[in-house]
């Protein structure tokens, strides 16, 4: 019996990191001939985005702190290069990141990419409270595990900045930077909510204070920039 145990945990481990890995990763260069699909072949490439595309999605895992069985079931993620206005979204698991942003960026490309990957990725990974969160709470998620991975650039607004919570991006970033560090782990359990439904309430539940109180808390702390 005792060889049995054993035998019986590692084939569990094995198991487990198996399903972590289930997901595939797929590029395309769909810019070829233009001069930002030739600088993401020279300075970026289909081999280092299917890297980024996996270690985002084992941050995002570990910053949700979701267990396999706590993700979303996504078995491909597919990023395209193309050419568009605009700089990247995400539908349908599929990543759309604009081959003209890439050959306009003025500044080191390569991290600019990862930090755009890792907001993106996010949109693939975290809950939306079926479709009920604030759009600008959604953009803030994504932007703040941008935030968390050392990827956010310097454009971005200071903390205390900004004239509402959900205005998005850095802003509300920012602002969850300020809860999160009110109670480690908020963002994660409060993505977790999500996943069924949303409420601002979800703040007084995790927070004790409604979401404007927290703002306004928030502005204090920065001299209400």
């Amino acid at each position: 019996m005792k060889n049995s145990i054993f035998i019986v945990v590692p084939l569990l481990a094995v198991m487990a990191f198996a399903t972590a890995d289930a997901v595939q990763y797929k590029a395309t260069n769909n810019a070829q001939g233009t001069s930002g699909g030739a600088r993401f072949n020279q300075q970026i490439g289909i081999n280092y985005s299917k890297k980024i595309m996996a270690a985002a999605s084992s941050f995002i895992w570990t910053t949700f702190k979701q267990a396999p069985a706590d993700r979303k079931s996504v078995n491909l993620i597919t990023l395209i290069i193309e050419s568009m206005s605009g700089v990247a979204y995400t539908s349908n698991n599929e990543i759309h990141f604009s081959a003209d942003y890439i050959g306009n960026y003025s500044g080191d490309v390569k991290t600019e990419f990862n930090g755009v990957m890792y907001h993106e990725m996010t949109h693939v990974w975290q809950w939306n409270g079926q479709g009920k969160a604030p759009g600008g709470l959604i953009e803030g998620i994504a932007d703040f595990v941008r935030l968390k991975a050392n990827y956010a650039p310097s454009h971005w607004v200071k903390p205390g900045q900004g004239d509402r919570w959900d205005k998005g991006y850095d802003v509300t970033a920012r602002f969850l930077d300020y809860c999160n560090g009110l109670k480690g782990g908020f963002v994660a359990q409060l993505n977790a909510k999500m996943k069924d439904g949303y409420s601002n309430d979800f703040f007084v539940q995790l927070l004790g204070k409604t979401v404007d109180q927290l703002w306004s808390d928030y502005k204090a702390k920065y001299g209400n920039q």
